[in-house]
């Protein structure tokens, strides 16, 4: 009865463990129209969420990560939001080095860039300075906290815009400069990007014609919380992504932009299959 009793408390404090780890601020989508002057924005990294509770790092599932010891080291008591990042374009070669079960120095190739001090008080500033004081006192040379700009007015938010994604980056998030930070999407974070992005399940391969003949012309999709929308994606494909598709079943990331009357997505696009669906 003990043991038994004993194995059900460290469940529960697993649990907990995992459990306090999602707790985290999602944002909005940001809108035309929107004004945000005044508003603090930065690059959408494409890396993988990561939440350091001040003695380990976690996935937002709440799964432990196994970084080196050199990659943490100088990591503060508190808490840290920020993505795992291995430079724009690299986001597949990121999660493999993340999912591995055991340390190894794939990880020096990464950087924990910092956006967030969740359980520190006050306003985002505020906040993310105390991230700021600490590592200026205990450099890392794998963290660094992400630069944020004063928003003027929305034609600047749409030069960076241009900017950002010219460079082969994501988009941008923007961010309330006095938010508290609370769980959930927030309305005082949007991401903002040229184009949508969500997730769909591949349901088949359609064969090409012409230069794609005898390789993948088009997947057949679904959304994952309405089935009865299906659709093909048949851009944005690689050549090696042609000859090796998505294997049926997976979940890939496409973009679009907006929907048609009919509930079906514009002019999708592939992005990406999501190897991170379990982290």
């Amino acid at each position: 009865m003990k043991k038994i009793t004993l194995w059900l408390w460290l469940i529960v404090c697993c649990w907990a463990v995992n459990a306090h780890a999602l707790e985290i601020m999602l944002p909005q989508v940001y809108t035309d129209g929107m004004d945000v002057s005044g508003w603090l924005m930065s690059e959408k990294l494409d890396g993988v969420r990561g939440f350091w509770d001040g003695k380990q790092l976690l996935s937002k599932k709440g799964n432990p990560l196994h970084p080196p010891a050199a990659f943490i080291r100088n990591f503060p008591p508190f808490a840290l939001e920020g993505e795992i990042w291995g430079g724009r374009t690299t986001f597949e070669k990121t999660v493999s080095i993340i999912k591995k079960q055991q340390p190894h120095d794939g990880w020096l190739k990464l950087k924990f860039a910092i956006f967030d001090v969740p359980r520190a008080t006050g306003g985002f500033s505020g906040r993310l300075q105390k991230a700021k004081d600490w590592f200026a006192d205990h450099p890392s040379q794998f963290a660094f906290v992400i630069p944020q700009k004063i928003i003027k007015d929305n034609g600047q938010l749409k030069t960076e815009l241009q900017r950002v994604e010219k460079s082969g980056g994501e988009g941008l998030i923007v961010r309330k400069p006095d938010t508290l930070y609370a769980k959930g999407r927030s309305r005082d974070i949007l991401k903002v990007k040229s184009f949508f992005d969500m997730e769909a399940v591949v349901i088949a391969h359609i064969e090409g014609k012409g230069r794609n003949r005898g390789r993948l012309g088009s997947l057949l999709v679904e959304l994952p919380e309405n089935k009865k929308v299906r659709f093909k994606i048949g851009t944005g494909f690689r050549d090696e992504e042609r000859v090796n598709p998505p294997p049926v079943g997976s979940i890939i990331t496409f973009k679009y932009y907006g929907f048609y009357q009919s509930g079906l997505p514009r002019f999708p696009s592939f992005l990406r299959i999501r190897t991170d669906t379990s982290l």
